[in-house]
């Protein structure tokens, strides 16, 4: 009786032992694991910050330089405007150049090509059929007589 009262007792002196040791442990180092894990929160955030800022800088500079390239295209098209009225020798070519340089301020709109039919039947669903002849459902339809 005593060796099983001994194979017993031993694990479970060693449990409760571990327990303790362990709650103790913990109890000693309770900021070494969240301390690290707060430090690393914390440098994550400080570079989503910095992307997110990052990210802001870039849209701004991007649409300043969009504004920018807008504005040149508008001062090509005055320039090349004012070079077709100053330069051009007659009329008709000053229109020429100025309808090349705007080809939808000076164009009326277009008709269409062929306009739409409006007497136009919609498509059937059914076989049409001439008066006083089998219709396509009758049993005789097709068969010759």
């Amino acid at each position: 009786m005593d060796y099983s009262l001994l194979v017993w007792l031993l694990p479970t002196i060693a449990l409760i032992a571990g327990v303790a040791i362990g709650f103790f442990v913990a109890r000693a180092l309770p900021n070494a694991a969240p301390n690290g894990t707060q430090r690393q929160l914390d440098d994550v955030q400080e570079r989503f910050d910095r992307y997110q800022n990052e990210v802001v800088t870039h849209f701004n500079s991007t649409a300043n330089l969009v504004q920018k390239l807008s504005q040149s295209y508008q001062d090509v098209q005055e320039h090349l405007a004012e070079g077709a009225n100053r330069l051009a020798t007659d009329d008709l070519t000053r229109q020429r150049l100025l309808a090349a340089l705007h080809p939808d301020a000076l164009q009326a709109p277009r008709d269409r090509l062929t306009p739409p039919r409006t007497a136009a039947e919609p498509p059937r669903d059914y076989a049409p059929k001439m008066p006083n002849t089998p219709g396509m459902l009758d049993e005789h339809y097709g068969l010759k007589k």
